[in-house]
C-alpha cells in the first residue's frame, strides 16, 4: 500500500523528472515502463496525474447486442476498491486502426463522480471542450466526433498501451509530457529522493542561465552535477 502523502509529493513533481530518478535506481532499462508519443495528455495545463491502473479494453467498430459500454464500466467501477489508490482507467482500443471515440464527457464525469482521477486511452477522445471544464486529465490518440458503437470487453486485465504493458494497480503518473509507470517497490524513495534530484539539476541551469556562463563554468557545474547524482545513489543504496 503506498500511502497518500507518498501520492501527495508525486503529484508535485513532473513526470520528466519521474523518468530521471527512477533511472537512479537502476531496477529497468531506461527504455520500458513509460508510455510512448502516441499517447498525448489533451489538457497541458492540468497538474500531474497521479494513481491506480484500473485496465480494460474497448472497441466500437461493430455493432454489438448489449447496451454499450456503461454497465461494463460500472462494473469497472466496482472493482476500485481492489486497487491501492486513487483510480487512473485505461482503455486498450483493440480496434487498429481506431474507429470511434473511447470517451466523452458522460464517461468522463461518471469516473470522476466514482473517484478517478483521469483516463488514458490508445484510442481517440471527443467532447473535450466539456471534460477540459470539470479538470479531468485524459490521455488519447487523437480525437474522434463519434462512439461508434462503442463496447468494454473486458476489465481489470493486462493490456499494452503507448507500447507499454500495464497490469492492474500499476502506478501510474502522469501530465503533458506523457505518461510513466513507477514501479511500486520504490514509489516512495522517488517521492523521497526527487527534491535532491531536481535540486542538482539546478546546479546545471543556474549555470547555464546565469549572467556570464562560459565553457568551463559549464564543466564545473556538470562535475558538480554528477558528484550530487553520485551521493543520491549512494542514499538510495543505503536504505
Amino acid at each position: 500500500m503506498i500511502a497518500t502523502n507518498v501520492l501527495d509529493k508525486l503529484r508535485q513533481i513532473d513526470t520528466a523528472t519521474i523518468c530521471n530518478v527512477i533511472e537512479l535506481f537502476d531496477v529497468r532499462p531506461f527504455t520500458v515502463g513509460y508510455m510512448d508519443q502516441g499517447i498525448k495528455s489533451c489538457f497541458h495545463e492540468l497538474p500531474p496525474m497521479v494513481g491506480f491502473a484500473s485496465t480494460a479494453t474497448y472497441r466500437s467498430a461493430a455493432p454489438h447486442s448489449d447496451r454499450g459500454p456503461y454497465d461494463k464500466l460500472l462494473e469497472q467501477i466496482d472493482r476500485f476498491e481492489e486497487l491501492s489508490g486513487p483510480a487512473v482507467i485505461i482503455f486498450q482500443d483493440l480496434d487498429v486502426p481506431t474507429v470511434a471515440a473511447t470517451f466523452g464527457d458522460v464517461m468522463c464525469n461518471t469516473c470522476k463522480a466514482f473517484g478517478a482521477v483521469g483516463l488514458i486511452t490508445s484510442g481517440a477522445g471527443r467532447d473535450l471542450d466539456q471534460v477540459r471544464e470539470i479538470g479531468f486529465p485524459v490521455f488519447t490518440n487523437g480525437t474522434n466526433c463519434s462512439h461508434g458503437y462503442g463496447q468494454i470487453p473486458q476489465i481489470c486485465v493486462q493490456i499494452k498501451v503507448g507500447g507499454t504493458v500495464i497490469n492492474p494497480n500499476d502506478l501510474i503518473h502522469g501530465d503533458h509530457n506523457g505518461v510513466t509507470t513507477i514501479p511500486l517497490e520504490i514509489a516512495s524513495e522517488v517521492a523521497d529522493v526527487a527534491g535532491d534530484f531536481i535540486a542538482a539539476e539546478g546546479v546545471i541551469l543556474e549555470t547555464v542561465k546565469s549572467d556570464n556562463p562560459t565553457k568551463e563554468k559549464c564543466l564545473a557545474a556538470r562535475d558538480e552535477f554528477k558528484n550530487l547524482i553520485g551521493e543520491i545513489k549512494k542514499q538510495i543504496a543505503g536504505k
